[in-house]
Parts: C-alpha cells; sequence; structure tokens
C-alpha cells in the first residue's frame, strides 16, 4: 500500500530540514532525545562496565520476567554513530527480551564526532569479545548469542561479525541487522534508487545520512572506504554468521541493506531477507501495538528459533498492511 498524498505532505514536512547543519546541532538533539528517554524499571535490568584500552563501555543488561531459555541479544541501538543511547533505548530493549524470551545486553558505545570512527565499533567489539569469552558472567550459552541493531546499530553489528572473523578471537553464530547502513554513498549519484525514491520526503533524508557518516569519519574521509565503515565494501564476506536482515519499503537505507543481504548469500552464507511494506527508518522503535513492529518481532522469533527455513508468503489475505516473508536468498 503505497503512502497516500496526505500522508506524504505530512512526512515532508516532518522531515530533516536541508538547512540544518547536524555538526552543530547535534549536541540539542542529543539532550532534547535524552529528556524523552523512558525510565525502565530497575528491577528488569543492571549495568556491567567492560575495560577497553583505559576507558569503560557500558553494558546494560535485561532480563525478562520469563526468561525462555539462556540466549542473549547484543545489542547495538540507532543513532547515526551520533546520538542515541542505551537510556533512549530502554524501552526498545525491554520490550524486546519481553517480546523474545532472551536476555538483551544493550552496548553504550562512544559516539561521534567526539569519538569517530572506528572508536564506537571497537567499544562494540570489545563488549561482544567480553560476552563470548566469558559467556557465565551474563548467565547466557555462547552458542546462543545474537548481534542485533538496528541503523547505524545495524551497520556496527554487520563490521562486528566481519571483525570477529578477521581477528580470530571468538564466532559469531547468528546477526540481525535492521535496516542497517552498509554503504557509503548517499548522494544523488548514487548506485541505489532507494536514496532518490527515499531520500527526500520520507523523514530521514539523504543528506541527514551523509552529515551522520560525515561525523563518524571525523577527519579521515578515507575512513569511510574502509570495509568495517562501510560492510558491503568488503571483497570477502564468507565465514559469516546466519543472518537476518530486514529492510523498510520507504527507507534511503533500504536497498543497500538488501544488497548486503545478496552479496552475504553469494558468498556462501544463510541469509534471510524480509523488505517490510509501508514502513518508514525506524519503525522499529516504535510500541508494539504498531503492526509492523509485531511482524518484525515475530520474524526474529522465526528466525532465532530456526522456524523460517523454508520463508513462504504467509497471511497475505488477513489485512492489507500484512508482513511478507520473502523466499530464502537463491541469487541476487
Amino acid at each position: 500500500m503505497a503512502i497516500n498524498k496526505a500522508m506524504r505532505t505530512a512526512l515532508r514536512a516532518l522531515s530533516y530540514p536541508a538547512s540544518i547543519d547536524l555538526s552543530k546541532t547535534y549536541k540539542v538533539e542529543r539532550v532534547l532525545r535524552g529528556l524523552s528517554a523512558p525510565l525502565s524499571p530497575l528491577y528488569q535490568l543492571w549495568d556491567k562496565k567492560i575495560e577497553r584500552d583505559g576507558h569503560e563501555v557500558r553494558v546494560r543488561i535485561y532480563t525478562p520476567k520469563v526468561q525462555t531459555d539462556n540466549r542473549l541479544l547484543l545489542f547495538f541501538h540507532g543513532g547515526g554513530w551520533v546520538l542515541e543511547n542505551v537510556d533512549t533505548y530502554n524501552t526498545v530493549c525491554r520490550n524486546l527480551a519481553k517480546r523474545t524470551g532472551c536476555r538483551v545486553a544493550s552496548v553504550e558505545y562512544s559516539l561521534a564526532p567526539e569519538h569517530a570512527f572506528p572508536e564506537g565499533l571497537e567499544d562494540c567489539y570489545a563488549a561482544a569479545r567480553a560476552v563470548y569469552q566469558n559467556p557465565d558472567l551474563f548467565g547466557v550459552d555462547c552458542r546462543e548469542i545474537t548481534l542485533i541493531g538496528d541503523s547505524a546499530g545495524g551497520n556496527l553489528a554487520a563490521a562486528v561479525s566481519l571483525m570477529a572473523r578477521d581477528r580470530g578471537e571468538f564466532e559469531i553464530a547468528r546477526q540481525i541487522l535492521i535496516y542497517p547502513a552498509t554503504y557509503n554513498d548517499h548522494s544523488p549519484d548514487s548506485r541505489f534508487e532507494s536514496v532518490r525514491e527515499n531520500g527526500y520526503d520520507y523523514l530521514l533524508t539523504a543528506k541527514r545520512v551523509r552529515d551522520y557518516m560525515a561525523l563518524y569519519a571525523g577527519d579521515e574521509p578515507e575512513c569511510m572506504n574502509d570495509p568495517y565503515f562501510a560492510p558491503l565494501l568488503a571483497k570477502d564476506l564468507s565465514r559469516q554468521p546466519r543472518t537476518l536482515v530486514v529492510t523498510a519499503e520507504f527507507d534511503p537505507l533500504r536497498d543497500e541493506g538488501e544488497a548486503y543481504a545478496y552479496a552475504l548469500r553469494r558468498a556462501g552464507n544463510e541469509v534471510m531477507l524480509y523488505r517490510m511494506p509501508d514502513t518508514l527508518h525506524g519503525y522499529f522503535s516504535l510500541p508494539p501495538r504498531y503492526s509492523a513492529v509485531r511482524h518484525t518481532y515475530d520474524m526474529i522469533d522465526h528466525f532465532l528459533n530456526g522456524e523460517a527455513a523454508s520463508c513462504r508468503e504467509t497471511k497475505q489475505k488477513e489485512s492489507k498492511n500484512v508482513y511478507r516473508m520473502q523466499k530464502r536468498i537463491k541469487k541476487p
């Protein structure tokens, strides 16, 4: 179902204006988002600190009231590597723990531009290494740990998976990438049509993505060509974990996320890909009462439980907003 004209007009009005200079406004935006961050009940979480190169990386643990087993979702939040934190993602992680029955560990990685690439990524890697090498401290089985992230967090999850393979310190079994950023070009000349189709009138603009990436790169723009910065640039995508990629229909990052899924599959990895119809970038942060969010949780459940091995379109007649479970990727 296409977005109607009235909704498109409203979205255009709410989209990030081209005149805003993120390098001058990001501190104010952090404060405003922090003020709106909901608190989580203390009985459901506790914070653990991991040492990395002389500083501490905070990891917040969410334990559901009804924990189904010893699985853990290691979560990297979105926000363009510049905004958001574990506090602003409290509700997302609490809902994720409740809905999946898994313990969730949310990583407070260093933000750009104060900590440009690869500082935030190294924080995420250090957290993953600590969890994988000391699973007993987190009450989980190292074979049942899944990396998960949305947007910039999806980028970090993919990069951590590549880094873990390259460094050989631990092995990742699964990753879930929700509308991930995987490429480095979001100009009008981008190779991806979704940048032009969805990069202007759907809240997250292509210019905003470019601004985020410029701050993440810092004083070394050449790092944008690093595959740990843009995983789709990796020449070798072999030996990657079993992967679920979820994209949003009206998202400038849609095509690059799907291209990454296809590239992983061509490299011999097991990959599941879903495009959620009628959704914008960031929809996963909405309350679970929204059908797209519920359906995404369903996909995650299927993926974690190995039930999506023969993906079929399901429930097509139930509503116009039904999600579609695409077939397992076999070719680009």
